[in-house]
């Protein structure tokens, strides 16, 4: 019994100071961690909240290593879905090191909002359809007032020539299950920063062009630093324009091209007859070229008298057709221009989209035989036309035959039930109802959503 209680009373010292050890190393480690923590500058901690309208969200510790001596913590929310409960991980990691266990992390918080949303985006332009939806009244719309936009000329400015009710202006397109942002101007001017945006086509093209040039304006703080570059105005005589924004140091151009093929003339017979040369690309391509985002569209002048009859009118070479088909005229002038990009287009410098036909809203007529569109205040319920157009499909059947990547803009469907959009008696100061515009449409209005569009598709290829 002694030699136990003196062997004992041998042993606990070692112990007492191995257990002292222990306790002091801890506290050296804690405080020097604690030391380092501080000093980090990159993030900050912040508080877990649980929120009890979201109680299945809660927030993990996001690392970042963004210095080799220094290691900085921050707080993401992230959501647990019932769907995928077991998705959640941890990393383990060492002081310059990250190896991941079994739990995927977010990293920086900017950073994770680009990931997921480039992710997301990818997800929602191949798997959503913008052209399918419908029309939502938006007290927050329009997105910029008419008397805010030099750039609007007489025949879309429909409120400066008269038109009393505004609720046109306030309709928002709300694509079937799809996510579709608002338009951010300021966000639109970074995309195009160093850049020139084109638009290239007929007056429907001019419309959506000065429609953009009004949505951009509206996030310049000085107007006076966004000017034409020839210091021309936009009036209806002339086609071609290119507008600075100096701060930015991009160009915002358009280029009159009714058929984006060469409009000409040939002897028939005893007379030089206009013809249209569907061989041969529009003699004001060599503008085009250079351009980091193309928008064409042709549609509106083949439904002309002299494009639909076909009677020695399409030219290919030195020979005038005595009489072909428009269908096969319009495929013929957009195989040559389908030529001219695979061309002449880079696609890793220049995107290409082009814009399908907008529809007109004549009741009882044509434009030159008392059609009208007066009577219009509100969105229709139903469409009227029920064929989706012959040019719409020849246009993607062209586009899928080509390598140069060209993203179809489809404005048709959602377009056709916005019958209140015309300019219709409005389109000029000097309002007459024996000529009414039921083509075109009122700034702000409908090309404004074309625009959405077509930022929403740049957005979507940032990644």
């Amino acid at each position: 019994m002694e030699r136990q209680g003196s062997l004992c009373l041998k042993v606990k010292p070692t112990r007492l100071l191995l257990f002292s050890f222990t306790l002091f190393s801890s506290i050296f480690f804690l405080s020097f961690f604690t030391i380092s923590l501080s000093n980090s500058s990159p993030h900050t901690l912040s508080p877990i909240s649980l929120s009890n309208s979201s109680p299945n969200t809660l927030s993990p510790i996001s690392l970042s290593n963004s210095s080799p001596n220094t290691l900085s913590l921050n707080l993401q929310p992230i959501s647990l879905s019932d769907s995928s409960p077991n998705t959640l991980s941890l990393h383990s990691f060492t002081h310059n090191n990250f190896t991941p266990a079994n739990f995927s992390f977010l990293i920086d918080n900017r950073l994770s909002r680009t990931l997921n949303r480039s992710k997301d985006e990818v997800k929602m332009v191949k798997g959503c359809d913008l052209s399918n939806g419908h029309w939502v009244f938006d007290e927050r719309y329009p997105l910029y007032a008419t008397d805010s936009c030099p750039f609007v000329d007489e025949a879309f400015d429909c409120q400066g020539n008269g038109r009393f009710d505004s609720n046109f202006t306030k309709w928002r397109w709300q694509p079937q299950h799809c996510h579709f942002p608002r338009f951010n101007a300021t966000e639109m001017l970074e995309l195009i920063r160093g850049k020139r945006l084109v638009f290239v086509g007929d007056s429907i093209n001019r419309n959506q062009w000065e429609s953009m040039l009004c949505m951009l304006l509206s996030a310049v703080k000085d107007p006076k630093r966004v000017f034409e570059a020839r210091g021309r105005k936009i009036v209806k005589e002339k086609g071609n324009y290119s507008f600075r924004f100096l701060d930015y140091q991009c160009t915002v151009e358009y280029y009159v091209s009714h058929f984006l093929v060469h409009e000409s003339k040939a002897r028939v017979g005893q007379k030089r007859r206009p013809t249209l040369r569907i061989d041969a690309i529009d003699h004001g391509s060599s503008r085009w070229r250079g351009a980091h985002i193309l928008v064409f569209n042709t549609a509106h002048w083949w439904s002309h008298y002299k494009t639909k009859a076909g009677i020695y009118y399409y030219q290919e070479g030195t020979m005038v057709h005595p009489r072909l088909n428009v269908s096969t005229a319009f495929r013929k002038a957009l195989t040559t221009w389908a030529s001219w990009v695979d061309k002449h287009i880079n696609s890793k410098k220049t995107q290409v989209f082009f814009r399908t036909s907008a529809p007109s809203h004549f009741r009882g007529g044509n434009w030159n035989s008392g059609g009208h569109c007066t009577e219009a205040t509100h969105p229709l319920k139903e469409t009227l036309n029920t064929t989706y157009p012959e040019k719409n499909v020849i246009v993607e059947e062209i586009i899928k035959r080509m390598k140069t990547p060209v993203t179809l803009l489809n404005i048709t469907s959602l377009s056709e039930f916005r019958i209140d959009g015309h300019p219709s008696i409005y389109g000029r100061k000097t309002r007459s109802t024996r000529i009414q515009d039921c083509s075109h449409w009122c700034l702000p209005g409908v090309p404004d959503t074309w625009n959405e569009m077509l930022f929403f598709h740049l957005q979507s290829r940032l990644e």
